[in-house]
């Protein structure tokens, strides 16, 4: 199993040291031998291509984009690109044309069991950002669904996995007592809630504040988070996953130094969107995810976090059980095995 225990000893990776330790809550590793990170250190730099998705996982990155677009970053070659859906970056991974994405928690484990353990991942990069919204104040629980016309998007995936276990928890099924209007994209799905004064849509932020500055009839009406924290009544409890970042297995065990070099930026990334939030604002607006008006309040609400390693594979694979017990194939037919989970 891959650890952490190395990273390129260039310009700046102290500081990425601390950052990845901080955010991993793991890493018992570090005390091994000198001689392993004298060979990192030599590591030629490599090409790490990068996909993102429109949301709160590029946003999480953007501080990571920026410097490597300034050329502030000298350890590895990164590039990026941001996506409308993950439908786009699936087969960028399966072809070999991306090294590491985001994607849904549960796309995750599709792939790794699709593709013969063929990704594995890094972090959790999102917890839970999906609401119920509405114009109006008919919907104040769960119940008040019944009857009702969701839009959404993000069928096959975490949202609707997600709105399945909440609404069956609470008695309702979809397609029998909640109807479900599925659009190709979240900014799809905002839309028809626009045009509609009675309709009711499930969106992940940032696209909530996004409804809410352009319509101030829009509310909040469940916290889809809560209503998922709110069924855990045994001893193992799971928690609402969003996305994950993965890298391709193969890249990994060819460059274990650079997958831990970018877990090292992404960390500091993370923590620099959470705690200076007007700043991370303009460089979201600056690379055209939403503008900076909508970051600036949608940010503190997005649950951007990035964790790796035991953490990760603890939460993480809670999640996926909650899916796999609903339905086997929300996870790609079966739980993923131990080394799906990097660094753990």
């Amino acid at each position: 199993m891959l650890d952490r225990r190395a990273f390129l000893k260039v310009a700046g990776a102290g500081a990425s040291l601390m950052a990845l330790a901080a955010c991993s809550g793991g890493g018992d590793d570090q005390a091994d031998a000198p001689a392993d990170d004298a060979a990192q250190a030599d590591a030629e730099p490599v090409a790490v291509r990068t996909a993102a998705l429109k949301g709160p996982t590029a946003m999480g990155l953007v501080r990571f984009m920026s410097e490597a677009d300034a050329g502030n970053l000298a350890d590895n070659d990164y590039t990026f690109d941001i996506y409308a859906s993950a439908d786009e970056v699936t087969p960028l991974l399966a072809k070999g044309e991306v090294d590491i994405a985001a994607v849904p928690a549960n796309l995750a484990s599709v792939l790794y069991n699709k593709n013969d353990g063929g990704v594995r991942v890094i972090a959790i990069n999102t917890l839970g950002v999906l609401y119920i919204v509405e114009q109006g104040d008919s919907v104040n629980s769960v119940a008040d669904l019944a009857g009702r016309t969701i839009y959404a998007s993000g069928k096959g995936s975490t949202p609707e996995y997600g709105l399945a276990y909440i609404l069956e928890g609470n008695g309702l099924t979809i397609g029998e007592d909640v109807q479900v209007e599925w659009a190709s994209e979240h900014s799809e799905a905002l839309a028809r809630l626009m045009n509609d004064p009675n309709g009711v849509a499930m969106l992940p932020q940032p696209f909530v504040t996004t409804a809410q500055m352009q319509n101030d009839q829009i509310r909040v009406a469940l916290d889809l988070t809560e209503e998922w924290d709110a069924l855990q009544t045994g001893d193992e409890k799971s928690s609402m996953i969003t996305g994950v970042a993965v890298v391709r297995s193969e890249f990994a065990d060819q460059n274990p130094a650079a997958v831990d070099a970018f877990l090292g930026h992404y960390a500091e990334s993370v923590d620099f969107v959470n705690e200076n939030v007007a700043d991370a604002a303009q460089l979201v607006g600056d690379y055209d995810i939403v503008t900076a008006q909508v970051a600036e309040k949608a940010l503190p609400e997005c649950n951007i976090v990035c964790v790796t390693g035991d953490e990760m594979k603890e939460r993480l694979s809670g999640y996926l059980e909650v899916l796999a017990d609903q339905n086997p194939e929300a996870v790609g037919g079966t739980l993923p095995g131990d080394d799906f989970y990097y660094g753990a």
